[in-house]
């Protein structure tokens, strides 16, 4: 899609004045943004990382450089998704029971583009809270799964699963620790987060 290229692609650098407007400038009109703007900007605002894909070889290329990054070859990881399974096994990570997980890998319900959170359900991380889980997160996830409001998500749940309903729907929104005091974040646990978000529209 050119318009996350278009946006996060190398453009030409600005001139220090209009960094410095562009600095000053207050939050950008989200009535005028597209949803996948909104979810972009929400999500990078919430502390999260994106990487956006083209397709399926770029995810395992960005995949590897998480993993080379955090140095986390050859570690347990925590995988419901039998789906996700043959990635794990090519970089030689295990996702056994039992072990201390360095991160969480999954694919998710939802991206909920009005507060850049994302939704979860027992589908990807079964009965865990969110503070159960590793502050280590890395999903998958496709454009296409970008919705505006939260409850747009859970209707997308309800239409898939139908008469089996998943438990356990969650959404973590919170990605690094606040600088001060923010009452938002009571009782909620900052995550690390990597999203791989594939093109799929």
């Amino acid at each position: 899609m050119s318009l996350f290229r278009k946006i996060f692609g190398s453009s030409i650098s600005a001139s220090d004045e209009e960094k410095e407007k562009e600095k000053n400038s207050s939050t950008p009109d989200m009535t005028t943004m597209s949803i996948d703007e909104q979810f972009i900007y929400n999500f990078k605002k919430n502390g999260g990382k994106f990487l956006y894909c083209e397709n399926f070889d770029e995810v395992k290329e960005q995949f590897e450089n998480i993993l080379q990054e955090n140095d986390w070859y050859e570690s347990n990881v925590l995988c419901y998704e039998p789906k996700l399974f043959n990635l794990l096994d090519e970089n030689k990570l295990t996702y056994v029971k039992g072990a201390e997980p360095k991160f969480l890998f999954s694919n998710c319900e939802n991206l909920i583009a009005e507060e850049g959170s994302i939704l979860f359900c027992s589908k990807q991380i079964k009965q865990h809270k969110p503070n159960e889980l590793p502050i280590n997160i890395v999903v998958i996830a496709t454009t296409s799964q970008i919705v505006a409001i939260k409850s747009d998500g859970l209707t997308t749940i309800k239409k898939k699963y139908e008469s089996d309903i998943p438990t356990n729907i969650t959404a973590i929104k919170y990605f690094e620790k606040a600088k001060e005091e923010d009452f938002t974040q009571y009782g909620s646990v900052a995550k690390n987060l990597y999203l791989l978000l594939l093109e799929d529209l």
